[in-house]
């Protein structure tokens, strides 16, 4: 085994996911983390049909080795690192899950893929899923907290560059790993780390979601089995953080470990699509309450925003639902259309529909002060009037978190729309109980598709 040196950050963020207990957990870190794991079986139900899910398993299956796990809402099941892929994939295809608003980073999809592909193949208990979901969650955030803004603003689709460290890590934590183990994990997830921001709106972009979970998977198994990896893996000079960012914040990785939470900052998405939108969507409802505005009543609306929301969304000609889940023009057509923005307000008719009605000129304004989870917004009418408003912290942000309750609505509502049979109440009922199931795979059974 490479000899480490343990004064290097990644050592000591490796360390402490090796050791970390749920004792060791405040209730309240556990408490968000059981939030994450109802939001995205939500997701998951949701995107769990989607064309591009069925392309991928049917693609896939005939290379899968014997089922031994769970695909969330579908009848097949598949070997653990198919599941693994597949369930990452289904969580984030349609930008519902959560969001860590400081890395612009969906934490949840790659790491409880990988985990319950583990736990369901080896009989683990709900409790050891939990602490793996914590110490994954933490470690993939702390390396985006390193690499931020430069890395996401690069190009690199965060959600999937980082979500192979957290694969690992979580995984890495179900099967014991020591230290040293732990680094190998995370220097062999590094070397598969990747993800571009290009592929938005495109099926490709689920690929490296689905990646980072089977690659995380993949990673700590063989770490368990003596595999290796650099010293520095992270923080060396042509190490991870060296070459993903300009300049990586080293400390990111170790301050306030273990007393300062990045799992626990974790947010849910009340609307599908890109996080920086989301405070654009309230501020139109808002209007259009206020004033009964209707989409044939705009001559243009302004916008100011975090850089974020202009580079991200700034696309006026979309012709997919898929890409205009980041599109501000459609949204705000949608919004203004249909008074609302779930997942039907960004399908191929509803883009269909907006480009026919004419989506309005959207002005951006920079404002880098901002966070992404507010606005303010002007709406010129066609005869005349200037109609203002700002939006400080969009509902579903951390200052404006959605309840419990509406996230167990959240599972109702999407695994009805995607035809789910099974008892969606016991499910709900026995993520919040996971720490306290004796088997983990029995949360995945309630999530299959009866056959």
């Amino acid at each position: 085994m490479t000899e480490t040196d343990a004064s290097l950050p990644e050592v000591q963020l490796a360390t402490f996911a090796a050791r970390l207990r749920l004792e060791d957990i405040p209730e309240r870190v556990r408490h968000e983390a059981r939030r994450s794991l109802v939001n995205i079986f939500a997701t998951a139900f949701a995107g769990s049909a989607e064309p591009a899910v069925d392309i991928t398993v049917r693609t896939m299956k005939p290379y899968a080795g014997p089922r031994t796990a769970t695909l969330v809402g579908r009848s097949e099941g598949g070997d653990a690192a198919l599941a693994a892929f597949v369930n990452a994939m289904s969580a984030n295809i349609h930008d519902f899950d959560d969001t860590h608003q400081a890395t612009v980073m969906h934490p949840a999809a790659p790491v409880f893929a990988a985990l319950f592909a583990q736990a369901e193949t080896h009989r683990l208990s709900g409790a050891q899923v939990l602490l793996g979901f914590v110490a994954g969650g933490e470690v993939e955030c702390r390396i985006g907290n390193a690499m931020s803004p430069y890395h996401y603003a690069r190009g690199w689709h965060i959600t999937s560059t980082c979500g192979v460290f957290g694969a690992a890590a979580g995984v890495g934590a179900l099967l014991g790993l020591d230290a040293g183990a732990m680094l190998h994990a995370l220097g062999t997830a590094a070397v598969q780390s990747s993800g571009l921001v290009e592929a938005l709106g495109t099926m490709a972009k689920s690929t490296s979601v689905g990646g980072a979970a089977r690659n995380g998977l993949l990673s700590a198994r063989l770490a368990a089995d003596g595999f290796t990896g650099p010293a520095a893996p992270l923080s060396g000079r042509r190490g991870y953080l060296r070459v993903h960012a300009d300049p990586p914040r080293l400390e990111a990785l170790t301050e306030g470990l273990g007393s300062q939470w990045e799992i626990a900052t974790n947010t849910y998405k009340p609307y599908p699509g890109g996080i920086v939108l989301h405070p654009l969507v309230d501020a139109l409802l808002e209007l259009r309450q206020a004033h009964g505005l209707g989409l044939d009543q705009i001559a243009a609306i302004e916008v100011t925003g975090h850089p974020l929301l202009r580079e991200r969304t700034d696309r006026p000609d979309v012709t997919t639902g898929r890409e205009s889940q980041v599109s501000a023009q459609h949204t705000a057509a949608a919004v203004l259309l249909r008074g609302r923005a779930g997942l039907d307000e960004f399908t191929d008719e509803a883009v269909a529909e907006t480009g026919r009605a004419g989506r309005p000129p959207l002005v951006f304004h920079d404002d880098a002060g901002r966070g992404i989870e507010s606005v303010a917004v002007v709406v010129r009418t066609r005869d005349g009037r200037a109609l203002r408003t700002e939006i400080a912290a969009a509902l579903g942000s951390e200052a404006n978190p959605l309840s419990d309750g509406q996230i167990e609505a959240k599972v109702v509502e999407l695994a009805g729309r995607a035809g789910f049979k099974g008892d969606v109440p016991r499910l709900i009922d026995s993520i919040w109980r996971i720490d306290r199931i004796a088997d983990a795979g029995e949360i995945m059974r309630l999530a299959a598709s009866p056959a």
